[in-house]
């Protein structure tokens, strides 16, 4: 069993609280946008006010849908305690992203940006942001498991964790952490040879999806339908979205020697 016994406030100034979790979603997102910034520079067909604008248009709409989808999913809480749904801790990974890929979307029909093949550079990213981000969540005393006799359960200790009280618990923050870095090699591994542009993206999405239904039934959670966690009925409906996807734009592999002739001609240019 291991202890932690960390408090999830780091620092106050009067009634301003920066905790470790709200920490590792900043650092999550900034190693989004460096990724992103970074395959720019290695020749990724974006531009740098594109990716400013993405930005700018997209985390602050992931944001507030990342609390929104959380408030919907302990509504049986929030509605009794209507003044915590502004105020209060909390948010939803789902939420944010797709909020965040929504008010991307809308932007990119008013420019000249790609959305597939800029959720294509992302995706990896993506991974890596959500696993500094699971990192909070680890330190916060949230997002933990079911109890366990498991030797790597965790025990909250701190009586402002969240998870105070919750017994010895399955890690599910930790092995999520194992499963994005392990995901963001695959995505590595596989960049720039999937067509059409959106593929890569589709295998995160699809990787995390099948991740969450899974992992869930081990994670602490309020039945949302049919007895399942809300992130399990979304995961489903994720998981028919991109197979139905995959299927109409015929998502294959690129052959190698495309692969060796675009690497001449980035050569040659």
């Amino acid at each position: 069993m291991i202890k932690i016994g960390v408090d999830p406030t780091i620092f106050s100034i009067g009634p301003l609280h920066f905790a470790w979790y709200g920490l590792a979603i900043a650092l999550g997102i900034m190693f989004v946008v460096f990724w992103a910034y970074h395959e720019i520079n290695k020749g990724a067909r974006i531009s740098y006010d594109n990716l400013l604008m993405a930005a700018i248009v997209g985390i602050p709409t992931g944001v507030i849908f990342s609390r929104l989808v959380h408030v919907i999913d302990r509504w049986e809480y929030y509605s009794q305690n209507l003044g915590q749904i502004i105020g209060g801790d909390g948010l939803s990974v789902y939420g944010g992203i797709l909020g965040a890929l929504l008010a991307i979307w809308i932007y990119s029909r008013y420019s000249k940006l790609n959305f597939g093949h800029l959720l294509d550079v992302v995706a990896p990213g993506i991974a890596i942001g959500q696993a500094i981000g699971r990192v909070g969540c680890t330190l916060n005393g949230c997002c933990y498991g079911d109890n366990t006799t498991v030797p790597w359960g965790i025990e909250y200790t701190n009586p402002n964790s969240y998870g105070y009280g919750a017994g010895v618990v399955h890690p599910t923050q930790v092995y999520e952490i194992i499963f994005m870095v392990t995901l963001f090699i695959i995505l590595y591994k596989l960049r720039g040879r999937l067509k059409p542009d959106g593929s890569l993206a589709m295998v995160y999405f699809a990787g995390y999806a099948i991740w969450r239904f899974f992992v869930d039934f081990i994670r602490e959670g309020t039945p949302f339908l049919f007895g399942l966690h809300q992130a399990q009925v979304i995961a489903i409906v994720i998981l028919i979205v991109i197979i139905a996807l995959a299927v109409k734009n015929k998502v294959s592999f690129v052959k190698k020697t495309d692969i060796v002739e675009k690497e001449e001609e980035e050569v040659g240019n």
